[in-house]
């Protein structure tokens, strides 16, 4: 596209508001009520203020898609996350951009081909049944932080190899700190002042860094007899085909992403599944029967015959996406849908009104797992209606990871539980970082009797 034709767009509308803290408010009370009302008033592609920036806010699959697909390269990650997440999460995958992305991105693959997630996946199983064998059921069961601490314990076992810990407390302030790098994103106060959250989130990220940097040297120095399989020692050896690998500080800064990455975004998950499942018992038994020929700790390949389990988790992440935004700035001035876009812009790319939009799903509020069966598939309406692991050469590297390790939890839950929720319960999701519930999600939580095989 030249030059010329991009300066016949159009410029943005814009939404008037307070300055600095912009819309920064009616996103954190109500995101979706936020885009909503963006969207109905100044169409798919508009600017707002937020977080004392100026922002292109797109909405809807079609700018959304244009986003993604970013044909003429104008728009960067590393940038864009960097105004919201950079000094916590930099240098992670997520944050680097053309060329460097390319390089790390075909590097990691081999970290997530078939057979080592299939060794994941049985170093998964065990591990999630002994988390759970320490729950004590009972009513009112806060579900959030038990499956927090569950999927943090997750991936310390299988991305890091069980690397020993000097203690809970350790394990305890890892998560604390990751807790702060994610929260950081809507802090307005962006100043390294002890006790603010973006003080906290410095902390927490030197931390991060020294928990894994200790742990290098020795993943290095495995000889090829007893090198382990797991996430950090397959990022250690890692090579090309010119024979480069990641050095030391990318090792740590792909582990910090990774391990956010991993054990945030699935709790978030199971939760939104523990909720609708809880409030929709004839589901909950589907799926019990569904995997009821499965063992304990199904393999792989017998977690991919799980229909059902597939149907749910997308409508849940349909219904709360683990991350209702992705951030971008451009690099040079381009055109969305018509409108001009300059360089060095902001863009927020608002991914979650194009899974609640009612001409794309039919009762979008519903929940209705069916919508992504075959007869169905309403997800095929528009190329981007349903996009939770975001899309184009930022597409989650770790997805089929993600749906691997929620439908072991979920299928070890079901064989041990049962539990149910308030048919009248609304969501009361904290959107000060990635959406989580403020409540901790209360389950009314049960042992099911079991009998002997």
């Amino acid at each position: 596209m030249s030059r010329d034709v991009r300066l016949a767009g159009r410029r943005a509308p814009r939404r008037r508001s307070f300055p600095v803290v912009g819309a920064t408010l009616a996103y954190v009370r109500d995101p979706l009520r936020m885009m909503r009302q963006q969207y109905d008033d100044l169409g798919p592609v508009s600017e707002l203020d937020f977080l004392g920036r100026r922002w292109t806010v797109l909405l809807g699959p079609d700018a959304c898609g244009a986003a993604l697909l970013n044909a003429d390269k104008a728009l960067a990650s590393g940038p864009g996350w960097g105004k919201l997440v950079g000094p916590f999460f930099d240098r992670g995958l997520m944050l680097l951009d053309f060329e460097e992305h390319h390089q790390h991105r075909r590097l990691m693959q081999q970290a997530f081909t078939r057979r080592r997630l299939a060794g994941y996946t049985a170093s998964l199983g065990p591990a999630v049944a002994a988390g759970l064998a320490t729950w004590e059921p009972h009513a009112e069961f806060q579900i959030f932080p038990a499956l927090k601490e569950l999927t943090l314990e997750l991936a310390t076992q299988v991305f890091m190899g069980g690397v020993d810990l000097a203690s809970d407390d350790e394990l305890a302030a890892v998560n604390d700190a990751f807790v702060a790098c994610v929260q950081a994103a809507t802090a307005i106060v962006r100043l390294p002042i002890p006790g603010t959250r973006w003080g906290r989130a410095l902390a927490g990220r030197r931390l991060l860094e020294d928990f894994f940097g200790r742990h290098v040297a020795s993943k290095r120095a495995q000889s090829p007899d007893e090198a382990e399989e797991d996430l950090f020692s397959v990022l250690c050896r890692l090579r090309d085909e010119d024979g480069s690998g990641l050095d030391d500080e990318d090792i740590v800064n792909h582990m910090i992403f990774l391990l956010m990455a991993a054990h945030d975004t699935s709790t978030i998950t199971v939760t939104t599944m523990m909720r609708y499942l809880g409030a929709h018992p004839e589901w909950r038994q589907r799926l019990r029967d569904e995997a009821a020929g499965l063992p304990e700790c199904p393999d792989l390949d017998q977690l991919d015959t799980l229909e059902s389990f597939d149907w749910v988790m997308k409508e849940c992440l349909r219904l709360v996406p683990p991350v209702p935004v992705v951030a971008r700035r451009t690099v040079k001035e381009t055109e969305i849908l018509g409108i001009r876009v300059p360089a060095n812009q902001y863009v927020a790319v608002m991914l979650h009104l194009g899974h609640q939009m009612g001409e794309l799903w039919p009762d979008p509020e519903r929940f209705d797992p069916e919508r992504f069966a075959p007869h169905r598939r309403e997800d095929k309406v528009h190329r981007y209606a349903w996009e939770p692991f975001g899309g184009g050469v930022h597409k989650c590297l770790g997805m089929a990871f993600a749906s691997a390790e929620v439908k072991l939890i979920v299928h070890q839950m079901l064989r041990r539980f049962d539990w149910s929720v308030d048919a009248d319960y609304r969501d009361r999701l904290n959107y000060q970082s990635l959406p989580f519930p403020a409540d901790g999600q209360p389950v009314d939580l049960s042992l099911r009797e079991r009998t002997p095989a």
